[in-house]
């Protein structure tokens, strides 16, 4: 038997070891899809969601970048349908589109591209029509954005220079004023060109027309903000606080009868908060000093929420107009409307630390001073023993 050198042994094993190191390794067993589309335009189509599924269902998905391309790589070799799965606002609500089916082969990539300009020539009159029309309701939508924003900012302005003009002394209030005014007329300038652009039948006009009547009320404009709160509940009947706000301005304006119709209807439309609409119509009509006028409204707010102090507040104050004095001898007796003590106290009750439980104390006050034989003790309750 031959003995084998132990070195000529080891270098042997050395080489074998050489030999597998340096062996090429076998090569990645996948390939790829890639390509680029375009939009009805030609241009790039960005954001698109393209999907590779292939024939055992197996699904991978990649977005088309700003040159509308896309990259889907690792995919075993075999047969894949190309699908567009979602398209980006305004055409999210596009189903999706089969846009190829490609083989991949091994170490390749497999090319699926879109131009939807050439596929919209080749899909007759009629495709093109309507996809003409969707890039101008787009157009239509995105104009109609930027008029609205543009009128809500000059809206914010107009009512900071209320604010102002609230504050402003006697010298500098023709200024503000005409402040007020000059930003509701660029408000309502963009209001209207945001209705231009949505055409009638849009779904949001609505609130277009709402918007101007919230521009020409806050100018103080009753009978143009009437309109446009109006043609608001035209264009949708079932919102309470259009009809709220409409009686807001027909009250300032002195239409009591057609305020009180939109009041009803607010509270007809929203029961939760039919005690606010009422107070409104009660505020609304005390600020415009017809104070007679306050109190139905005023009582019916105070009998649907008999916790909000500044309805009983103003209930009390409205009251006063129906006092009354008699001379009895030398003296001028007053006679107080039922219920105006208790709507004063009530406020106070209400209200003890706050600006209207204040108001109502002054007021019983007065009355006192006056001889209207108020009994100041009515509302103090018994200590529990």
């Amino acid at each position: 038997m031959r003995i084998l050198n132990k070195s000529v042994l080891l270098t042997a094993i050395l080489v074998g070891i050489f030999v597998l190191l340096s062996a090429p390794r076998a090569a990645a067993q996948s390939g790829s899809i890639s390509g680029q589309i375009l939009d009805v335009n030609a241009k790039p189509w960005v954001g698109l969601t393209v999907q590779a599924t292939s024939d055992q269902g197996a699904k991978q998905t990649a977005k088309t970048d700003n040159d509308g391309k896309y990259s889907i790589p690792n995919l075993r070799g075999g047969t894949y349908m190309v699908t567009i799965t979602a398209f980006p606002p305004p055409n999210d609500k596009q189903p999706p589109y089969d846009m190829a089916k490609v083989r991949v082969s091994v170490g390749e990539d497999a090319k699926a591209d879109a131009n939807f300009k050439e596929i919209m020539a080749k899909q007759g009159a009629a495709v093109q029509e309507q996809v003409k029309k969707n890039e101008e309701t787009k157009a239509k939508f995105e104009g109609m954005k930027a008029h609205f924003n543009a009128g809500n900012t000059l809206l914010d302005q107009e009512k900071a220079a209320k604010a102002d003009l609230q504050k402003a002394p006697a010298d500098q209030r023709d200024a503000a004023k005409q402040k007020v005014n000059d930003l509701a007329d660029q408000a309502a300038k963009e209001y209207k060109a945001a209705q231009e652009s949505a055409g009638e039948k849009d779904p949001n006009v609505h609130l277009l027309w709402a918007k101007l009547g919230e521009a020409y009320d806050t100018a103080g404009r009753n009978d143009e903000a009437a309109q446009a709160y109006q043609q608001a509940i035209t264009a949708k009947p079932d919102v309470p606080g259009y009809y709220n706000n409409l009686g807001n301005v027909l009250a300032r304006a002195g239409k009591i009868e057609e305020a009180k119709a939109a009041y009803s209807k607010s509270a007809e439309l929203d029961p939760a908060n039919a005690a606010t609409a009422w107070r409104n119509f009660g505020i609304s009509l005390y600020n415009a000093n017809r104070l007679a006028d306050a109190i139905a409204p005023l009582q019916k707010s105070t009998e649907l929420d008999p916790k909000n102090a500044q309805a009983w507040y103003l209930l009390g104050a409205s009251l006063l107009m129906k006092m009354t004095t008699k001379k009895v001898g030398d003296k001028e007796e007053v006679h107080l409307a039922p219920g105006t003590v208790e709507a004063y106290q009530k406020a106070e009750e209400l209200d003890p630390n706050g600006p209207w439980g204040a108001q109502a104390k002054q007021g019983l006050t007065d009355l006192k001073a006056l001889g209207a034989g108020i009994d100041t003790k009515v509302n103090v309750r018994k200590k529990k023993s």
